[in-house]
């Protein structure tokens, strides 16, 4: 299947309505990323009340929530109105108003990365808002906007357990993300651009054909080692198992967020699976052809929902099956082995690619 096409979600939406001039390009630039932002918040709605406890029970062998509704489905508005209708507490001694801010920097910080994300075509319509040229740059840029969120709360809070988990977040981002960007660092030098639909692009061809059954050029295919790097590092940048270790409740009770109730609680908990299915989507527009897949272009919508989901469900297996390291030990495998790991296979890349060109 072919790449997505030039035209972006805005400029579709002012073409098919006719928005006129400079006020129709910044209507329709509203209105797709509503669509765009709705379409994500729909999936975190899902995959917080519901599909996380479903996945969860079926992996620990427990029944969950089946009682509210068809397959326990009006368990998402239940949970809703239960957690925003409760009191909203603030402690004695918080600074705010960076108590206030940071539950909101959370969520904000993810949505924003979708701005540059191609999540592929559905009939006529692109759902891509923008492609700058420093597009890939820019989503890991906004997605580590999140560490400032869980430091906030951690320092804001005046609470011991909500300060040593903004220590380890900050401890954590900066012994996995410099792994994460420099193992994504290798798919640019394979792509030769960091346009995310030139990324995308770049895998659409064949790698491969085995049995008449043509294997795309993924890169996940083209360099599984850097693959397993990016998911690991990626998953201790979502901060789930094994490394969940900024909240880890049996520990540190809820670290950053022990303090935050109601709607602030919630909007943590938006972010935090606003953040998984980023990630998700980073993933798949890097190592996975993006909203390539089997049949028509028109249709890559569908197969990019499928592996943002796919990631989800192997967060919730590693949530369930993997026990949590201890902070030392997370510390030493993202500076020991895995910045070690990353820097050689750029270099490598870097080497494979020279020699090739």
């Amino acid at each position: 299947m072919g790449t997505a096409p030039a035209q972006l979600f805005p400029e579709w939406l002012a073409e098919t309505f006719g928005l006129p001039g400079v006020l129709g390009e910044i209507v329709a630039a509203l209105i797709a990323a509503a669509v765009v932002g709705n379409i994500v918040l729909g999936f975190t709605g899902v995959a917080g009340p519901w599909a996380k406890r479903k996945i969860t029970a079926a992996f620990t062998d427990r029944i969950a929530v089946n009682r509210v509704g068809p397959f326990g489905l009006l368990i998402i508005p239940a949970s809703a109105v239960q957690l925003l209708a409760k009191e909203l507490i603030v402690p004695e001694g918080v600074d705010r108003p960076s108590w206030d801010i940071a539950p909101i920097i959370l969520p904000a910080s993810a949505l924003l990365g979708f701005a540059v994300i191609p999540m592929g075509r559905l009939g006529p319509i692109n759902f891509h808002l923008a492609d700058p040229e420093v597009g890939f740059a820019l989503v890991f840029a906004f997605a580590s906007i999140a560490s400032i969120s869980l430091v906030m709360a951690g320092y804001a809070s005046s609470n011991k357990y909500s300060l040593l988990g903004g220590l380890r977040a900050v401890a954590q981002n900066l012994a996995y993300e410099i792994p994460l960007i420099v193992t994504a660092m290798s798919v640019v030098i394979f792509a030769g651009t960091l346009q995310m639909s030139g990324i995308v692009g770049a895998q659409t061809e064949t790698l491969i054909t085995i049995a008449g059954f043509d294997i795309p050029a993924w890169y996940a295919f083209v360099n599984p080692f850097a693959f397993v790097l990016f998911l690991t590092a990626n998953l201790a940048e979502i901060g789930r198992n094994p490394f969940d270790i900024p909240e880890a409740p049996t520990e540190i009770v809820a670290g950053y967020q022990t303090e935050y109730s109601s709607a602030y609680f919630v909007l943590f908990y938006l972010g935090e699976f606003v953040h998984i299915f980023l990630g998700g989507a980073i993933l798949a527009v890097t190592f996975l052809g993006g909203a390539s897949g089997p049949g028509p272009e028109s249709i890559g919508f569908i197969w990019f929902v499928v592996k943002l989901w796919a990631f989800f469900l192997f967060t919730q297996w590693a949530r369930s099956a993997l026990p949590r390291v201890r902070i030392d030990q997370l510390i030493e495998i993202g500076w020991k082995g895995m910045l070690v790991l990353s820097f050689a296979n750029l270099v490598l890349t870097a080497v494979i690619v020279g020699v090739i060109a």
